[in-house]
């Protein structure tokens, strides 16, 4: 059974993977801020600041990562259809490298921008995992 999944462990490890370089980036830049204190943001900060956006990119995954986790593990505990379920977290991976890639590249307060739509495929494909798996529970 684990190794029809297997192109979706491979794809939930790719995405914890971006969220692990995603907090190496914003180590790196947080240390290498003028007056650096640990735990510390300045709340003047703005999307001038790539401290600030990669600040936003980490959290933002976080928050993501959630329903996204728990939906895929659902999904396999309850034979969910093992190609499908594949397309929809390598979607949802490609989707948060390039909206990661184009948030530290862009410097915007206009909003939606280009990496909205990245963030929004991203998060589809997550509702579209919670309304396929509840017919499936539903069906089983």
């Amino acid at each position: 059974m684990l190794v029809e999944y297997l192109g979706v462990f491979i794809g939930l490890w790719l995405v914890l993977a971006t969220i692990v370089i995603q907090q190496i980036v914003l180590v790196r830049v947080h240390r290498s801020q003028k007056g650096y204190k640990v735990g510390v943001i300045d709340p003047s900060l703005g999307q001038s600041s790539l401290f600030f956006r990669a600040h936003r990119t980490f959290w933002n995954s976080m928050e993501n990562i959630v329903p996204l986790m728990g939906f895929s593990i659902i999904a396999i505990i309850t034979d969910y259809n093992p190609q499908r379920l594949t397309n929809i977290v390598w979607i949802y991976a490609v989707m948060r490298i390039i909206h990661m890639i184009l948030y530290y590249a862009i410097v915007t307060d206009k909003n939606p921008s280009p990496r909205s739509i990245f963030f929004i495929i991203g998060f589809g494909t997550t509702f579209y995992l919670m309304i396929d798996l509840l017919i499936h529970l539903v069906n089983l």
